[in-house]
């Protein structure tokens, strides 16, 4: 039986369609297999208490085996990408960066945290979770 991958996507709120294609890119993937652990529009952490929020992330990204984490340059400007982003590398999780399709520029948020980016591209995504996931 393929291992199931267990992945928390890093994203901001307000781009939810390009995790919304980053999982179907993935789910596209023959012969893999992926549970996602982040928190999404569809599944919130409904609290107010910051420090409750980052006690529930906490646990969704030490129980990842890897983060992907979306390298679009809006990733700069969101403060919970960066402390998720942190949080994995505290927690020794390794963080993969993925090129939104078309960008040029990327987040150095992400690319100073990352241990590789890629492209938009099936194969490179699912190489580097394979070479990567703890």
């Amino acid at each position: 039986m393929a291992k199931e991958y267990k992945i928390f996507i890093s994203h901001s709120w307000q781009y939810t369609d390009t995790l919304e294609a980053l999982r179907s890119l993935i789910n596209g993937r023959g012969y893999f297999s992926a549970a996602y652990e982040e928190s999404t529009k569809d599944t919130p952490i409904n609290s107010e208490d910051e420090s409750y929020v980052k006690t529930r992330l906490a646990k969704k990204i030490v129980d990842s085996d890897v983060i992907l984490a979306l390298a679009g340059v809006y990733a700069s400007h969101s403060s919970w990408m960066e402390w998720e982003l942190d949080k994995a590398l505290d927690l020794g999780i390794p963080i993969v960066g993925v090129i939104p399709r078309g960008q040029e520029r990327i987040s150095s948020v992400v690319s100073s945290r990352s241990i590789v980016d890629v492209r938009w591209n099936t194969e490179s995504i699912i190489t580097a979770i394979r070479a990567h996931a703890k």
